[in-house]
């Protein structure tokens, strides 16, 4: 059925011809969508459909129209990683003058957007480099980056074929690129949690040690709530909640005495389980901050991110032999396959272990 429906601040309408479905972009005035609704089936009654032709819309619009999906259908954390590659997919069409439809897009345009994000010299952490010293400016994007934008324009482009604006997807069949540059995961040996802990403040304490103990991410038990915990079956549930979405879903974690302990002395300062001293959420970003000074603080190198911790949770538990599909089912990871990158780890320890028996040959 014709129809408008509004995304954010900004109305579409949306009917089907002749078995086509188009969608297009309005404006802000919900009368001025019901308006070009009408037009629009008055127009295709008469076979007037040429300003419906798919390759009208341009690729600024476009890309504007996906950042309205986005914001109505991703977390905060996956808008702003899809902002950015839009952005810098924006910049280097702006460059190709002969570019301007969606429809233009080609596959060698994705080709020479990758040789573009590996050559074109970027600020290390991200940013403007022209806004930056010279010395924090590398030589392009990491191998791992642009492989992300690459998945991520094929994402946008399938949407592009769903909302009827392209016929195929021009990234589809563009290879990643084959690195060696990823960031290797960091995991802590017990010594190192052993340090952390005892060099955590005493508000930062409680945050690592269920970190440490559960797997959570970050997110997870930064919107963790107090009704979330079963203290009699000794559980954790990650649910969504009205404010928030879990990233692979609702799942339970058993709590070890160490952490039903910890976390049942807690001050209860509202509906959260870890806050400030003034009873508010905590912040993230804070956190990460927090762990950097104290891991610091402890003597431990390399550790800049609260998912080392999640990352040592699974490889500690590997290495005491739990197998990988409850592994995997602790983690909420849905694909054993994730699972799998910490056996190395694993593989790894056992080497170590085989190599302090050492026999006399006969």
């Amino acid at each position: 059925m014709p129809s408008i429906y509004k995304r954010g601040v900004v109305w579409y309408v949306d009917l089907r011809i002749q078995g086509r479905r188009y969608r297009r972009r309005v404006g802000c005035s919900k009368q001025l969508a019901e308006l070009a609704l009408k037009d629009l089936q008055v127009k295709a009654e008469r076979n007037q459909l040429g300003f419906l032709d798919r390759k009208e819309i341009s690729i600024k619009d476009f890309l504007e129209e996906f950042q309205v999906y986005s914001k109505a259908t991703h977390r905060s954390s996956t808008v702003t990683r899809y902002r950015a590659v839009t952005d810098n997919f924006f910049e280097f069409i702006q460059k190709q003058t002969s570019l301007n439809r969606l429809t233009q897009i080609t596959h060698d345009t994705i080709e020479k957007y990758k040789i573009h994000r590996r050559t074109v010299p970027v600020a290390r952490n991200g940013g403007d480099p022209s806004r930056v010293r010279k010395d924090a400016v590398g030589q392009g994007a990491k191998g791992y980056t642009v492989n992300f934008e690459l998945v991520a324009l094929r994402t946008m482009f399938n949407l592009a074929i769903k909302w009827g604006y392209l016929d195929k997807n021009p990234a589809s069949s563009v290879k990643k690129l084959k690195t060696d540059d990823s960031k290797p995961r960091r995991f802590l040996t017990e010594e190192e949690c052993r340090r952390l802990l005892e060099s955590s403040a005493k508000a930062d304490y409680p945050a690592f040690f269920t970190f440490l103990s559960t797997g959570m991410r970050r997110a997870e038990l930064v919107n963790l709530e107090w009704s979330d915990i079963d203290f009699q079956m000794g559980t954790i549930k990650i649910q969504k909640k009205p404010f928030w979405l879990p990233k692979t879903g609702e799942r339970e974690i058993p709590m070890n005495e160490g952490v039903s302990r910890l976390l049942n002395a807690l001050p209860r300062r509202g509906n959260f389980v870890f806050t400030d001293n003034q009873g508010r959420q905590l912040n993230p970003d804070k956190i990460r901050g927090h762990l950097v000074e104290t891991a610091r603080r402890a003597g431990i190198e390399n550790l800049t991110e609260i998912h080392a911790l999640r990352h040592t949770f699974a490889s500690q538990l590997l290495m005491k032999g739990v197998d990988l599909p409850t592994v995997q089912r602790l983690m909420g990871h849905h694909s054993i396959e994730t699972t799998m990158i910490y056996t190395h780890q694993t593989t790894e320890h056992l080497h170590r272990a085989v190599s302090k028996l050492q026999m006399q040959q006969a």
